[in-house]
């Protein structure tokens, strides 16, 4: 808190000084009210690396301009290699000292090590500040997630967590995860209309973990079954794609939202703003790409198109256009 509050005094009376500040609990800090020097400080959100810095770092960045060139044909031949590149980011993930310990050794069980170092770090941190009842419950939280995400419905349930759990229980440990970074969480939506968040409804949410690999390393999920053949992207129900597409929604900037129906029952896996845009998209993790519950959303909405991300190439429908999964920041590039 101290360090927090001298950077007001840099500011004042010190400019010519560029003080950075890291610190992966800074979030939990504030929200226990620690004053903070509004108007002094730039904030930079960093994010774990998105799949096309994975490219770069692993030396495969030439893919990059490929894909940024939207030449779909072009990409659609190159895609054997530039998915085996994405089962290897599924799986090593896109913490930074992770993906530079694979650069370096491209030995994949010591990145399965790393990611356990990491997920005990968080551990003691969850120890070391809160107390003991709310650490309990903050480490069954973050156990529970492989399996929250595994389900075909991906919406959170209290109860899985712990029979006869109810929200309150749990409101604070969520909060915690939130702010120390470790979580997101994606609300679902009543209603496809600008702005979004006109239309959020808190009690319904999926949460997600912050990194696809650390997502694996939690999960057991067995290398040959992520590296070999198309096993990661069927064998999981698409937890590891939905968690994917994500993390490449939010390094590029939006706020995902996600929209269900328990009448249908039918869902939209996300629905984003892009400018005066609102995209409802489909993540499809297998080659089997009917889109049942997006054709139905798209003509119950009149003036919307959908997305979908899949395995498949890129198609430009009259009601929706399909894009690779290695695409998506190509696409919104």
């Amino acid at each position: 808190p101290r360090g927090l509050h001298s950077l007001k005094y840099f500011c004042e009376k010190a400019p010519e000084y560029h003080v950075m500040v890291a610190g992966s609990l800074l979030g939990v800090t504030l929200g226990k009210g620690e004053s903070f020097p509004v108007g002094k400080v730039d904030m930079l959100n960093i994010f774990p690396m998105d799949y096309e810095e994975f490219l770069e770092a692993t030396g495969n960045e030439g893919w990059i301009d490929i894909l940024h060139s939207k030449d779909w044909p072009l990409i659609d031949t190159m895609m054997p290699k530039m998915v085996e590149l994405l089962r290897q980011y599924y799986f090593v993930g896109g913490m930074p000292g992770v993906v530079s310990n694979f650069v370096r050794n491209a030995d994949l069980q010591q990145v399965r090590t790393l990611q356990r170092e990491i997920l005990d770090a968080y551990g003691r941190d969850i120890s070391k500040h809160t107390s003991e009842s709310e650490s309990v419950r903050i480490r069954q939280l973050l156990s529970s997630l492989p399996a929250q995400l595994a389900k075909e419905n991906k919406k959170f349930i209290y109860g899985a967590i712990r029979k006869g759990s109810r929200a309150k229980d749990f409101e604070l440990a969520i909060q915690w995860l939130l702010d120390a970074g470790i979580i997101y969480k994606v609300n679902r939506i009543s209603e496809p209309k600008m702005p979004l968040k006109f239309y959020e409804d808190f009690d319904a949410f999926k949460l997600f973990l912050l990194d696809c690999g650390l997502l694996a390393c939690m999960s057991d999920a067995p290398i040959d079954q992520m590296l070999v053949g198309d096993n990661v992207f069927t064998e999981f129900k698409g937890m590891f794609t939905e968690q994917y597409v994500m993390q490449q929604l939010k390094v590029i900037g939006f706020t995902p939202y996600y929209w269900s129906n328990s009448k249908t029952p039918s869902e939209i896996d996300f629905v984003i703003q892009n400018d005066n845009r609102v995209i409802p998209i489909e993540v499809k993790a297998e080659e089997n790409v009917r889109a049942r519950s997006l054709s139905q959303f798209v003509k119950d909405n009149t003036g919307l198109k959908g997305l979908r991300i899949s395995m498949k190439g890129y198609v430009d429908q009259e009601w929706m256009e399909n894009i690779p999964l290695v695409g998506i920041d190509a696409y919104f590039g």
